[in-house]
């Protein structure tokens, strides 16, 4: 099932593609796409004759609502790792971008003040359904995902290499992860192993990559993070980008500038657009 969450910001309604391709309005079944509904583990048996939608002009945004965290792997992808001339992991890097980063997929991305090295990352993004602690093994830890969205994990390089401290100054600027277009349901998404990644800017093609070439599995992932905190059901894990971003080309690197357009795709979870302005 391909679920969103359709409107203006902060007043999104849920809404799913049906098998037509037809937008369907949920909102008077559901809340809204977040954990009370997550934890649920659906939508059931649904009514007959759901409204359908007039996508023209409607805004799509984030398909989750409620997010209570993002959790970011990084150098996930042995590729990535060597582009940027750091060790492969032995255990997943872990660290947080705040749920507030969260946009649409196809709102504007706002290149912060003082920035110098605005860089971009397409990534799959597991979304968790039930309340994960201390998973034994991967079979657990597959039980516990909802589904699976495309993440932009947008990242400002100097703010997170050359200011000193952790990664996060780099990772939590405003607009920071665009999230979407749809949560597709994790029985739609049987290998989540097997799916290819793509993001061009102004057209032309800076990553391709398959989440074959995880470090760390998605199910690995969220086994290990239950290790160290509890998962709840509407956080977000964000599992990685393969090589070809900005970091990783020779100079003059070409980050990111006012009026740079980037499209993500994932296989069967769709695709995102963002234009990119000034803060």
């Amino acid at each position: 099932m391909r679920l969103l969450r359709v409107g203006p910001a902060g007043a999104e309604r849920p809404a799913m593609l049906d098998d037509e391709g037809r937008l369907r309005d949920l909102s008077g079944v559901i809340p809204d796409v977040g954990p009370a509904f997550l934890s649920a583990g659906g939508l059931g048996e649904l009514p007959p004759g759901l409204p359908v939608l007039d996508p023209e002009g409607l805004r799509i945004g984030p398909p989750v609502g409620g997010i209570g965290k993002i959790v970011c792997i990084g150098l996930n992808y042995h590729d990535h790792a060597a582009e940027t001339g750091a060790p492969t992991p032995s255990e997943p890097v872990v660290f947080m971008k705040a749920p507030d980063t969260v946009v649409g997929p196809y709102d504007d991305v706002l290149i912060p003040r003082g920035s110098e090295k605005t860089d971009w990352e397409v990534e799959l993004a597991v979304v968790i359904g039930r309340t994960a602690a201390y998973l034994d093994d991967a079979a657990q830890a597959r039980d516990h995902i909802a589904g699976y969205a495309i993440a932009h994990d947008v990242s400002e390089r100097a703010f997170q290499l050359e200011h000193g401290g952790q990664w996060d100054k780099g990772k939590n600027c405003a607009t920071f992860n665009p999230l979407g277009p749809w949560l597709v349901t994790a029985d739609e998404v049987p290998d989540p192993q097997r799916l290819g990644l793509r993001l061009r800017v102004n057209g032309e093609a800076r990553q391709t990559g398959s989440t074959k070439d995880m470090v760390f599995g998605v199910y690995e992932i969220v086994r290990y993070l239950s290790r160290f905190m509890t998962l709840h059901p509407g956080d977000v894990i964000n599992t990685g980008t393969p090589a070809g971003v900005a970091l990783g080309q020779p100079d003059p690197k070409p980050y990111l500038r006012p009026g740079d357009v980037v499209e993500l795709e994932i296989d069967a979870l769709g695709t995102q657009r963002q234009t990119f302005r000034a803060a």
